[in-house]
């Protein structure tokens, strides 16, 4: 009984560990550790680089909301990398030509990363800003995510996102969310972001040039690209991106179990980074935010399992396996039942049983030999 109980409560603990000890471990170390950010008004040449597939429905609201951009025109350049689009998309992007905007277009679908790439390659931009065509810019956008770049530490920049309804009104932000933002600006205050926002950030040109993998996820490798030459990433909160929720609940999910897979093959591809001898800092920030977090499936799991046993024998462990399926009946409720996510505990119950479901089928699919190159725009 006492290996059930050590296998018990261990596997709580990590995922406490998870959620509530990195961050607050964070805290503790941002007392005595530092690392602001030395930002100012620059204006360094920018090339903004949006990236579609299929988006003719979308694609002409994006460019004309980043020609709205307040920075510099002599010092903008505008590239759309198409990742060879089937529909009108191409087109449309053409008939912005004479406005200052440039296509480039795969001849092969490869990926979001690999038309990203063929737009990297023909930038002529010092500081390369990457946009997703569902992600509506403020006017100083681009005017305050460069600002970061004054700090000569700082390798790449995220955004903080925003939801905004179906009707165009800025929404409340989800728990989660918040969570997340909460949590980037603790790394930002102690050291370095350990991923950014892949819906809008900001690279220097040295990060990307030479380092750009076409199949590893950019928003991911990025941050680790920038930690290879010596930089670091940051998050920006003057710098945020409005985007809609999607609306299909499956396809929430799909996209998130995709989001997971391909952080998965990021991190295998980056064990370097994970060194304690190179950089014991940021090994254990990848670890406790990436790797812990996507081994917390398995921790409810085998918290579940275990617990099951001990119930057997022990009317305190009964009671706490009672808890965990009042818990698990409860997110299973909100998912079942919709009109039950109006109560935030609900909600909230659901949304961490669906986010954990989907990363064990992330893992699932790697463990299987899947790897994801090409995409698929989200449809908000």
């Amino acid at each position: 009984m006492w290996l059930g109980e050590i296998v018990f409560w261990v596997s709580v603990a990590f995922v406490a560990y998870a959620y509530v000890g990195y961050p607050l471990a964070l805290g503790v170390v941002s007392l005595f550790r530092t690392r602001g950010v030395a930002r100012a008004d620059v204006s360094p040449p920018v090339t903004f680089i949006i990236t579609a597939y299929n988006e003719e429905e979308r694609i002409a609201e994006k460019l004309e909301n980043t020609l709205k951009l307040i920075y510099p025109r002599e010092k903008l350049e505008i590239i759309v990398a198409s990742d060879c689009s089937s529909d009108e998309t191409d087109e449309i992007v053409r008939t912005y030509g004479d406005r200052g905007i440039r296509l480039v277009r795969a001849s092969v679908r490869k990926g979001k990363e690999a038309a990203q790439k063929l737009a990297v390659d023909v930038a002529k931009g010092e500081i390369l800003v990457f946009s997703d065509v569902a992600t509506i810019l403020p006017e100083q956008a681009i005017s305050n995510i460069v600002k970061n770049f004054h700090d000569p530490t700082v390798g790449c920049v995220s955004s903080v996102d925003r939801f905004i309804d179906q009707d165009g009104q800025v929404s409340g932000e989800g728990a989660y969310v918040q969570y997340e933002m909460f949590l980037r600006s603790l790394e930002t205050r102690v050291n370095s972001l350990v991923g950014l926002s892949g819906s809008f950030f900001a690279a220097r040109k040295e990060v990307c040039k030479g380092n750009w993998s076409e199949e590893l996820q950019s928003d991911f490798n990025t941050v680790l690209n920038s930690m290879h030459v010596g930089l670091r990433g940051v998050a920006d909160p003057d710098s945020v991106g409005y985007y809609k929720n999607i609306a299909d609940e499956r396809k929430e999910y799909d996209r998130k179990v995709r989001t997971v897979l391909r952080g998965i093959s990021v991190f295998m591809r980056s064990l370097a980074l994970v060194n304690p001898w190179r950089n014991s800092l940021f090994a254990w920030q990848l670890l406790s935010h990436k790797l812990c977090r996507w081994l917390v499936p398995f921790a409810m799991m085998t918290a579940f399992a275990s617990n099951a046993f001990l119930a057997l024998y022990s009317r305190w462990y009964a009671l706490l396996f009672v808890i965990q399926i009042l818990f698990y009946s409860v997110a299973l409720g909100g998912i079942l039942c919709k009109p039950l996510l109006r109560l935030p505990i609900i909600r909230l119950s659901s949304y961490f049983l669906l986010v954990n479901a989907s990363i064990f089928q992330a893992w699932v699919r790697y463990w299987s030999g899947e790897r994801l190159v090409t995409w698929e725009p989200s449809q908000r």
